[in-house]
């Protein structure tokens, strides 16, 4: 039924591999050295490779052997804009730039199951999606607009994404649930306008600083008060940024708040609840305020019917032990979103704590120290491969 399984000269090429992306991290929409590497690791199969035009995607075609359905696997590609602070051989060469959420493994893991299925003989077309641009850019939304859906000719019936987690998780456990699995995430940008002036005369102005620090202590509360507790809203200030002499009152105050939600309505209140604190709050100082929305990523929703499938996978091939159901979301997010929006599928996280590490000790992803157990990408291979063609021959 599965493919054949991962070999130790395999697992020692994805480690080549692994490592080689982690040296040279790219970030944002244009990874133009890590999409070569990827094409030039992908030549010599049999693929149909197109590359994006508004970002450095590689979307790769595999037909089988007779006509069939359609299934997407995704592979995420841009790091983060952190200086990384590890002192292993295979450490960022680029300043500022590293790899520290682990997109490296998942590019590795894809490349090692599009080499799995080289040959393999299933109905249908794979579709494996590497795209730039997850880290907040949005690249998943991007290439979905260029057609990474229609690719083979026709929309998957489902598609799947792996991520690897640093810590939380034991190394090896692949963990997922039905339903909302991540939150939505949003940007609120709040300008408290006020008049500045000499801090020896503070009635001669209207300083900004009250009220903005009013609305940061207000926001939670607020919200906590105005929502379905069963339908929570996380707020978190991220930002508050004013004045820049010490004998001067600001005219402004800038402040940056995170939502996290899990429904398109707590989203939609907490948006509209923050407006009007901000309002109330700005008006009752007698300043002004300019609020900006910046619309995130939207709640990543699994369906149940393929989560179930893809955990029933974990458990025949890896061993029933391997796969734990949680049961709350996180509220991280992620833009897979945007193709679970359109396409039936599950994404699942994986265990890749280092050895010998707690996982409540390791440092996490996003972390300029976080570290990952390369001993997953064969199994992360394997199961990306065994996903594609237990799928595509049910």
């Amino acid at each position: 039924m599965g493919v054949i399984s991962s070999s130790e000269s395999f697992q020692q090429e994805l480690v080549r591999l692994r490592r080689s992306l982690h040296r040279t991290p790219e970030t944002g929409l244009n990874l133009p050295r890590t999409q070569e590497k990827i094409l030039e690791e992908l030549e010599g199969l049999d693929l149909e490779i197109t590359t994006g035009e508004g970002l450095t995607s590689v979307t790769a075609v595999q037909r089988g052997r007779e006509p069939g359905p359609t299934v997407l696997l995704r592979a995420d590609m841009d790091g983060l804009p952190l200086g990384e602070e590890g002192q292993h051989p295979f450490v960022s060469r680029h300043a500022g730039a590293m790899h520290a959420c682990g997109h490296d493994m998942h590019m590795a893991m894809l490349v090692g199951a599009a080499r799995l299925l080289h040959g393999a003989d299933f109905p249908g077309s794979i579709v494996y999606m590497f795209q730039p641009g997850e880290e907040g850019h949005g690249g998943a939304e991007l290439m979905v607009q260029e057609g990474v859906l229609t690719a083979a000719g026709q929309r998957p019936v489902a598609a799947y994404a792996l991520h690897v987690v640093a810590s939380m998780l034991p190394g090896g456990i692949f963990v997922s649930r039905p339903g909302v699995v991540l939150g939505g995430s949003d940007t609120i940008r709040l300008t408290v306008r006020g008049t500045g002036g000499h801090s020896a005369m503070p009635h001669r102005t209207r300083s900004p600083l009250p009220a903005a620090c009013a609305v940061v202590s207000s926001v939670q509360n607020a919200l906590s008060s105005s929502i379905d507790p069963f339908d929570p809203v996380v707020a978190g200030t991220t930002g508050l940024h004013a004045g820049e002499a010490d004998n001067a009152i600001p005219d402004r105050a800038e402040i940056t708040l995170s939502l996290r939600s899990f429904s398109a309505e707590a989203r939609r209140k907490a948006k509209e609840e923050i407006v009007r604190l901000a309002e109330g709050i700005a008006s009752a100082h007698d300043v002004g305020v300019d609020i900006r929305t910046c619309e995130g990523y939207p709640v990543t929703r699994n369906d149940p019917k393929e989560t179930a499938f893809a955990a029933a996978t974990v458990q025949q091939v890896f061993g029933p032990d391997r796969y734990v159901q949680v049961a709350r979301p996180l509220p991280a997010s992620e833009d897979f979103s945007y193709v679970l929006d359109e396409v039936p599928g599950a994404y699942v996280s994986l265990g890749a704590c280092p050895p010998g590490v707690p996982p409540e000790e390791a440092a996490p992803n996003h972390s300029p120290r976080a570290a990952f157990d390369e001993g997953v990408l064969g199994d992360g291979a394997r199961y990306y491969a065994e996903l594609a063609l237990r799928r595509l021959r049910a």
